[in-house]
């Protein structure tokens, strides 16, 4: 049983999620133009600023809508496996429409059935797992590979604030499917276990961590601290000049971040103009010629 109360640490959602990707220009080309999503911040790797950091949403970056990604144009493919958040939900209110023009890209989709509800399985240009819903506009949810899920549903559900609403299998595994209660984005996680899984690699088409949402220091303050009560070791607080940040391995090994909602996407360039300009957090102003001369030109999505 949980030592705290649950209510008061409990997590809106997912904040984000991050993933490894290939070609800059074909994994922006893929997210917005092709899955409708909006490009709301071009930024570099704050640890290799000859890499872009890319976020994309709804039009107004809430969190909970959030994929962001590293593109590496020569990154190597990578292995879905146990440890990994492995499978991207995402909900999106043309679902038909996007499911047309994805077969007209040469994209194989399977329709596939979840706790009863269909949904499109797909891959991304770079063999990231995705699926699709009717929604709003952006991230769902994801799915969380594990050797044992236990102790990972025990951690979502006694400090996260997450529920389970049911159980099934797919004839190679089965699958748990985690909400928390309420409306807004980002409230979905399933959790995987296959028997004699591959093993994971890292690379493109993988998910680096996910981010969850806390209101602020106070709240993340709280959850670092209940997590090291479970013998987790969370890490120092980060700056990410839209988001602070603490990250830990959560027991099935999957990277967790959790993430404050303020300042948000809009603190350094205007609501109506995110996006557009690639944004440097100030230890790399100084060097932006250089940082930019360095990155790929981008064909950015018109703006809607």
């Amino acid at each position: 049983m949980p030592d705290h109360d649950t209510d008061t640490l409990a997590v809106a959602g997912l904040h984000h999620v991050t993933a490894t990707a290939g070609d800059p220009q074909r994994n922006l080309d893929f997210y917005a133009r092709l899955l409708g999503l909006h490009l709301v911040k071009q930024t570099v790797n704050f640890d290799d600023t000859g890499v872009y950091h890319l976020y994309l949403g709804d039009a107004a970056g809430s969190p909970g809508t959030i994929y962001t990604s590293f593109p590496f144009p020569d990154a190597r493919r990578g292995q879905v496996g146990p440890g990994q958040a492995s499978t991207l939900h995402f909900g999106l209110p043309d679902i038909a429409a996007r499911v047309q023009a994805l077969r007209d890209q040469g994209c194989t989709l399977h329709p596939v059935t979840r706790f009863g509800r269909q949904a499109w399985a797909l891959e991304d240009p770079d063999g990231q797992p995705l699926e699709l819903t009717e929604g709003p506009g952006g991230l769902a949810g994801a799915t969380l590979w594990l050797d044992d899920p236990t102790p990972t549903a025990a951690l979502l559900t006694e400090v996260f604030g997450y529920v389970e609403i049911g159980r099934e299998a797919d004839g190679k595994g089965e699958r748990r499917r985690l909400t928390r209660p309420g409306t807004g984005p980002g409230r979905e996680i399933d959790l995987y276990h296959q028997p004699d899984s591959p093993r994971a690699r890292s690379g493109a088409g993988t998910v680096h961590h996910i981010a969850f949402r806390a209101r602020d220091r106070a709240h993340q303050d709280a959850l670092a601290g209940a997590m090291r009560a479970r013998g987790l070791q969370p890490s120092e607080r980060k700056d990410r000049s839209y988001f602070e940040s603490i990250y830990t391995r959560e027991p099935g090994g999957v990277l967790f971040e959790i993430a404050t909602d303020a300042p948000g996407f809009a603190t350094d360039e205007p609501p109506e103009a995110l996006g557009r300009q690639l944004q440097l957090p100030p230890q790399h102003a100084p060097r932006r010629a250089e940082i930019a001369a360095k990155l790929p030109p981008l064909d950015l999505p018109r703006p809607a």
